[in-house]
């Protein structure tokens, strides 16, 4: 095996030593961490931000940006809830709450796209209007209409795996034969790596850049469906920040933030990575501040990872 080749398996394999090495060391100081129910419980809690991550992955890929994640997954928990509160079917509402994800997600790639206008700014603007839009709805206060059956979309079970684990899964599968194995996804990296020189190619820039906001907006709805079904409520406070944390994951799963180099499977060794961490410093007592300055330095080693990455390239 060549150094370059040797350097390049050891750089893409980096995340993953890390991930088991975090398991090896949360293992030997608390024995509930190797459990099959914490190992669910891990991936149950990285279910609602990591269906967004993955959505997130193909926006950053191609080059853009989303901060309306968080407010999208608020506004579809609450407007469920207003729909059913007057009247309308749970499915029927649940429809159309993925039907306004998909949609506010396209508007900003419209926007992004007629206007020139970056996509920070565009869904920093989208991110308080559809946070004030819940707020509206509910009068500031969470709304709890739903039937029995709903929490099952959030908390219920299949042969003990959670259905929010499925749900995640699922999402998972379908965004990787997205981005591996569809013209449409070699498109994404073509536009994150370079706009111009895709458009000359013959693709179509501003479509690619529509749908990767538009399915990232759908995932985001899908994310707000599973947040109130678990809580059995619309409440528009949930999910603040949840775009950092969204962020955070892909980066951490090596996607650059300038676009044309990333992957879902990186995605996923990320999510996966920032609950155990999680999981296992709540499993030690670690105060809140403590893991929040954790998390912040864990987003710091994912710079430093992804630049070991590159090494293959210097070589």
């Amino acid at each position: 095996m060549t150094r370059a080749r040797l350097i390049s398996l050891l750089a893409n394999s980096v995340l993953e030593v890390v991930l088991v090495a975090a398991c090896i060391f949360f293992a030997a100081r608390s024995p509930h961490f190797l459990t099959l129910d914490n190992a669910l419980n891990i991936l149950r809690s990285v279910a609602e931000i990591g269906v967004i991550a993955f959505g997130m992955t193909l926006v950053i890929v191609a080059g853009e940006i989303d901060l309306s994640v968080g407010s999208m997954v608020a506004l579809a928990g609450c407007l469920a809830a207003w729909l059913v509160q007057a009247g309308a079917p749970t499915p029927l509402a649940i429809l159309c709450v993925l039907a306004l994800g998909f949609a506010c997600g396209g508007f900003t790639g419209w926007m992004r796209n007629r206007y020139n206008v970056p996509t920070f700014i565009i869904s920093l603007a989208m991110m308080t209007i559809l946070r004030g839009a819940a707020l509206k709805l509910t009068h500031e206060f969470p709304l709890t209409p739903f039937p029995n059956w709903y929490d099952f979309i959030g908390s219920g079970r299949i042969y003990g795996v959670p259905f929010a684990t499925i749900l995640f899964a699922a999402v998972f599968v379908v965004i990787y034969v997205l981005m591996n194995l569809t013209a449409f996804g070699r498109a994404i990296y073509a536009v994150g790596g370079n706009a111009e020189a895709a458009r000359l190619c013959g693709l179509n820039v501003a479509l690619a850049r529509i749908l990767v906001l538009a399915i990232t907006g759908l995932l985001a709805a899908i994310s707000g469906v599973m947040l109130s079904s678990r809580m059995m409520a619309g409440n528009p406070n949930v999910a603040s920040g949840w775009e950092l944390d969204v962020i955070a994951a892909v980066v951490v799963g090596g996607t650059s933030l300038r676009g044309g180099v990333g992957s879902v499977w990186g995605t996923l060794v990320g999510v996966i990575f920032i609950g155990v961490v999680a999981n296992g410093m709540l499993l030690l007592n670690v105060h809140q501040d403590g893991q929040l300055i954790a998390r912040g330095i864990i987003i710091v080693l994912a710079v430093l990872l992804s630049r070991l990455r590159r090494i293959q390239v210097e070589v």
